[in-house]
């Protein structure tokens, strides 16, 4: 955008030049002018709107030209901002780390604690880990399903 802005505003720029050169535009009830090898001859009323559509097309080059800058200008802050916040997020980040780096070293290294569930006195991580012996529990005579077959009685049919 702001390319074609600047070019809107160097062909309004030529057409001026190219006017203010020819002495016999001003002189004369109609003017001629040679452009691209095709001559175009105006009245003083055309001449007057042609400045005005030159000036139009001045300015609209020059609007095509801020509103370009303006949104560079904008992406670039954005570009900044996002830059800095990641910065900053990086500095908090670093500054924690640092900070338990420095109670981890500050803290006494105590033992691990033991770990002994079943209860034999010996730490269960030192004991060898082979498979237990099958231990055989007497059957008493009380057990008794509680849920699955039961004996039916002759009055329940």
């Amino acid at each position: 955008m702001i390319v074609l802005g600047l070019l809107l505003i160097v062909l309004a720029g030529a057409a001026v030049i190219a006017v203010s050169w020819d002495e016999t535009a001003a002189s004369t009830a109609t003017a001629s002018f040679t452009v691209f090898d095709r001559t175009f001859q105006f009245t003083q009323l055309e001449f007057f709107f042609a400045g005005v559509a030159t000036g139009a097309v001045f300015l609209l080059g020059l609007a095509m030209l801020m509103s370009g800058m303006r949104r560079s200008l904008v992406r670039r802050r954005q570009v900044r901002d996002s830059r800095l916040e990641a910065r900053d997020r990086v500095a908090r980040l670093e500054e924690e780390k640092r900070e338990l780096e420095r109670k981890l070293d500050a803290a006494p290294t105590a033992p691990a604690p033991a770990v002994d569930r079943d209860r034999d006195g010996v730490d269960d991580r030192d004991e060898d880990t082979g498979p237990h012996p099958r231990i055989d529990v007497p059957r008493q005579s009380n057990d008794r399903l509680v849920a699955g077959r039961h004996q039916r009685t002759a009055d329940t049919r």
